[in-house]
């Protein structure tokens, strides 16, 4: 037995040192049985919604809260971040005053997120604002001295970053030395040393105990609009304007946390499950304009904000235009946002394309590096020219495919930029500010799961000795098995309607919340066909044990995988499952569909 979390252990399901089709352990959730019933019947719900809570460290005092997330309960008071109240006061302070108040964002969806949510409530209170999106290409991430210059030089009395700043010492200098005020409104990690700023509100910086250090920029943003529009309520500046509706911004803020791939626990879940429902209504034309031009026909929900939305807000800043993300977002024009929702629709399209190009020369590579051994504590692709924007997605399959934490390089001449994400356990952003610190890096930054640097060509190798030994310390030589965690085992007559319609009431899912997980026991394959534009999914109709019941399933990109290879040729062998339960809706006519994420013959 292993331990999960204060009350579940987990068991595995295939026995000690063995692995699935998929190459995976399966472990199957045990949480404490008298927590599980208590909830079920101080609650009222269905047995395996209890199990499930139990499964997530809940009881019969928390699961009422998880299941209806409100603000007035998870929103903290944002005056316990340290610098709120000077950051609130010299922004409502410029308000009032009429100064022009320069927004500097980054390029991807928490970066556009948070530069919209300012610029919509700041015009709202009256403001003058101007957004600065840098280039991703020309000027990289962060602010640079030259553009907070040249903004202070065009009339700027005061800069607000958003979701970078919090290591940005030399640019951040130079707009103190030449008299500019600047608030960093950041989440990423920092270091004892702040930046010269006005105020740096991050709940992230190290001399910060907030417990809401989950908190994506977008959330940070919207605490500070929050203590803002108390300070100027509070100094009498909606006597003769209207007074905003923060909860009307709730979509921007819902639409910036998934992305950002941050816990959907706590403030999270209530930004995220109220923002969706503010999404539902509509009333932000650029978001209706991309979830026209998307397809999305059903409600809202966390899927289509991080797989659907959150991609084509991206492609801006990674193929194409940094600022369309923001543009789109803050549009009050028809017009407008349908022709920024069409040409972010066909850049992703095109990053797309560029990012499959670059994950294939990636893999290569790494494969032959590997030449068939087990990857050591950290896997690094370089290559020359790889497109700057889709370098942090091609770091994510490398992760995903290998079970390391993976940073992908991009050389220009003699300098790298790199992206890098990480697995759980493996603090990655530590370890690249360390880097940074001992002089390995030229800049660099980041949080647990997800970095970025900037490194020079002859630092390589002692780049990688000094990551791979910060990774073996957080993972150990040899790290496990990826882990899928199940909730529960069913038979394939239990993956029905009512089971999905009582999970519904877990979401948002996310990071810190995943989609329930369930094995489906000794299932007969009765049908498998390759599907898909390039034929690379398999569509399998299964039987349960004895003839008890039939079950569609889709295996996403597995057809040239073992595990796909294993599903076709199955030759009538009956097969253990695991995956998560979906509402397929087709021609108007819902299903339920297992979406498999690994299988394994069942034997003897």
């Amino acid at each position: 037995m292993e331990k999960l979390a204060d009350k579940t252990t987990v068991t595995d399901l295939l026995g000690e040192g063995k692995l699935s089709l998929g190459g995976k352990r399966w472990l199957l959730k045990q949480a404490d049985d008298r927590q599980a019933l208590a909830i079920t019947q101080r609650l009222g719900l269905p047995d395996v919604l209890g199990r499930v809570l139990a499964d997530r460290g809940l009881d019969v005092e928390t699961a009422p809260s998880f299941l209806d997330p409100k603000l007035k309960t998870h929103l903290p008071d944002p005056l316990h971040l340290k610098d709120m109240d000077k950051a609130a006061a010299r922004i409502a302070g410029a308000v009032q005053a009429g100064e022009l108040i320069a927004i500097f964002g980054d390029y991807d969806v928490d970066g556009a997120t948070s530069a919209a949510l300012f610029k919509r409530f700041l015009e709202s209170v009256g403001a003058r604002i101007v957004v600065y999106i840098p280039d991703r290409l020309e000027e990289g991430y962060g602010p640079n001295a030259p553009a907070l210059l040249k903004l202070h030089a065009e009339g700027a009395a005061l800069v607000i970053t958003v979701d970078c700043g919090q290591v940005a010492f030399e640019p951040l200098a130079a707009a103190h030395e030449a008299g500019l005020d600047v608030i960093v409104v950041d989440h990423h990690k920092g270091e004892p040393k702040l930046p010269k700023a006005f105020a740096v509100v991050n709940p992230n910086r190290l001399d910060d105990d907030s417990p809401h250090g989950q908190l994506a920029a977008v959330g940070v943003a919207f605490l500070v609009c929050v203590a803002v529009n108390g300070l100027l309520r509070e100094a009498g500046w909606y006597q003769d304007r209207k007074t905003p509706d923060l909860m009307n911004l709730l979509d921007i803020v819902a639409l910036g946390t998934v992305c950002d791939v941050v816990a959907l626990t706590g403030v999270n879940r209530a930004l995220v499950a109220q923002g969706l429902k503010v999404m539902g209504q509509r009333q932000n034309i650029g978001l209706r304009a991309l979830a026209d031009t998307a397809g999305i026909k059903e409600p809202p929900a966390a899927y289509h904000l991080g797989f659907v939305l959150g991609p084509r807000i991206n492609a801006g800043g990674r193929v194409g235009q940094s600022d369309l993300g923001t543009r789109l977002l803050t549009t009050g024009n028809e017009g407008e946002a349908l022709s920024l929702a069409q040409r972010l629709n066909m850049l992703n399209a095109e990053r797309q394309d560029i990012e499959a190009a670059v994950l294939d020369e990636a893999t290569l590579q790494v494969d032959a590096k590997l030449a068939g051994e087990t990857p050591g504590p950290i896997v690094i692709a370089v290559g020359e020219g790889w497109h700057p924007g889709v370098i942090g997605i091609v770091a994510s399959r490398l992760k995903e495919r290998y079970n390391r934490p993976a940073c992908v390089i991009s050389w220009m001449g003699e300098f790298g930029t790199a992206s890098g994400r990480s697995v759980s356990g493996a603090d990655l952003g530590a370890a690249v500010i360390a880097a940074r610190q001992a002089g390995l890096l030229l800049k660099g930054g980041g949080h647990a799961m997800a970095a970025g640097f900037t490194v020079e060509r002859d630092k390589l190798a002692e780049l990688e000795t000094f990551l791979a030994a910060r990774m073996v310390h957080d993972l150990g030589e040899n790290p496990p098995p990826p882990g899928l965690y199940i909730d529960a085992i069913l038979g394939a007559e239990g993956a029905n309607y009512r089971l999905i319609k009582t999970l519904e009431q877990l979401a948002p899912f996310g990071v810190g919340n995943p989609e329930p997980r369930f094995c489906i026991k000794a299932a007969r394959i009765v049908k498998v066909d390759p599907v898909g534009a390039d034929q690379s999914h398999l569509r399998l109709i299964l039987s349960g044990a004895g003839g008890q019941g039939k079950l569609t399933a889709i295996a996403f990109r597995a057809f040239d995988s073992a595990l796909g290879k294993a599903l076709a040729n199955h030759g009538g062998q009956p097969f253990d499952f695991v995956g998560r339960l979906k509402l397929n809706v087709w021609n108007g006519y819902e299903s339920v569909q297992l979406q498999v994420d690994d299988a394994q013959p069942v034997w003897g």
